[in-house]
């Protein structure tokens, strides 16, 4: 399993120097269009504890509860990683039951895809149209404004 080791948002950017500049510049498109959704450096949660373990950069958020444990888990809203072949961009957003992000299939460029889970990957920060990715942050943060979205 591919792992990013690092204990600040600056480590987590310099972890890969091959790639620092795309996360950089998807930190800058995503603190752009959702200046409220406040940068964090998420340092995934303990072994043996509820939540997932893999660090990332977030933006925003929220808590959940699991029923094996009595604490909440925090977790982003939004958030970026590197995997071993690819770049993540994960929202926890869902209009309507559905993962927000699913909403953008095929607006995002011709090599960014969508799971069903509403993550986005892509290989290069050239295979994913910004335009498109600050339009979709853009809307997340009006629609959990508004309530038209939730973090879940």
């Amino acid at each position: 399993m591919f792992k990013v080791h690092a204990a600040s948002v600056e480590e987590y950017f310099r972890f890969d120097p091959a790639r620092e500049d795309a996360l950089r510049e998807l930190d800058a498109v995503i603190r752009a269009a959702a200046p409220a959704l406040s940068r964090w450096f998420v340092p995934g949660t303990p072994p043996g504890q509820p939540g997932m373990t893999m660090t990332m950069i977030g933006y925003g958020q929220y808590q959940y509860t699991v029923k094996s444990s009595p604490s909440p888990v925090t977790w982003p809203v939004l958030g970026i990683a590197l995997q071993r072949n690819y770049l993540s961009f994960y929202s926890n957003t869902y209009a309507d039951d559905a993962p927000f992000s699913c909403s953008y299939v095929g607006r995002l460029g011709g090599r960014a895809r969508v799971s069903a889970k509403g993550v986005v990957t892509f290989t290069d920060i050239g295979d994913i149209s910004l335009q498109a990715l600050a339009g979709m942050v853009g809307a997340i943060a009006a629609g959990l404004e508004s309530g038209q979205l939730v973090a879940r």
